[in-house]
């Protein structure tokens, strides 16, 4: 919530690694630690994460999952401590996400009796869901008042690097992401054009949204590997995708 003004901030249900996150950059802000190493910190523990649910040990898988979503949160908070904003660790973050989302379900594929069309069905189903938190959140983050401005809403050339980071590493890293993530925006920018325009989003619609978000999916799986669910987690996220629609079309009736 610190990329937003104090009206804007609203209860993100999948930014609870948020309290750890900034306890973690407090310790190191005056380290040698970057927010990119703790970009690769969050990178390691999702592999870890991958590797205990190949290996059926599903209470560990929960731990390292979650404690990705702190760590996550925590290089954020050290380019804020440090104020080092950076467009690398932008898109690097960005990149490891959707590497180790699927990843993670291809993981639950080889261990568990679902397919692998189906796997991928809900690994399409889970970029679409968090592609639509982030377009309505950039927005918000965009249009409050001295809100973090580092990711735009429509993101066509490769941003001027900032200070301590190369324009070839900036431009790499834009085009991964583009690749990766472009498809998912287009989708969701043709499902809901107008949204820049509105002027801002009430605090409960994006708490609602905030369901959404990569924290509170990677929840749902950690809550599901220890339960012994593991057979239910594509078809819940294949079938949780169908909530898209009726966010778009709450912010489309209700929120102009």
């Amino acid at each position: 919530m610190s990329k937003l003004t104090a009206q804007d901030k609203f209860l993100d249900l999948s930014d609870y690694g948020r309290p750890f996150g900034k306890f973690l950059a407090n310790q190191l802000k005056s380290t040698r630690f970057t927010p990119i190493h703790v970009t690769i910190l969050f990178g390691i523990s999702g592999l870890i994460a991958i590797y205990c649910i190949v290996t059926q040990q599903y209470f560990w898988a929960a731990f390292f999952i979650v404690l990705k979503s702190g760590i996550d949160a925590a290089d954020g908070e050290l380019a804020r401590l440090k104020n080092t904003p950076s467009y690398v660790g932008r898109y690097l973050d960005s990149v490891f996400d959707i590497i180790l989302n699927f990843l993670i379900l291809m993981a639950i594929c080889y261990v568990s009796k679902t397919t692998i069309w189906f796997c991928l069905l809900a690994f399409i189903g889970i970029q679409l869901q968090g592609t639509l938190y982030n377009y309505y959140y950039v927005i918000l983050r965009n249009k409050s008042v001295g809100g973090d401005s580092t990711s735009k809403v429509f993101e066509y050339k490769s941003p001027k690097a900032l200070p301590g980071e190369t324009q070839k590493s900036v431009d790499i890293l834009f085009g991964i992401y583009t690749i990766v993530y472009g498809a998912f925006d287009k989708i969701i920018h043709f499902l809901d054009k107008d949204a820049y325009k509105v002027k801002t989003f009430p605090n409960w619609f994006m708490t609602l949204l905030s369901l959404y978000g990569l924290g509170f999916q990677l929840l749902i799986i950690a809550v599901m590997l220890p339960l012994g669910w593991i057979e239910f987690i594509v078809p819940f996220f294949i079938i949780y995708t169908l909530l898209v629609f009726f966010l778009i079309a709450i912010r489309k009736v209700v929120i102009k």
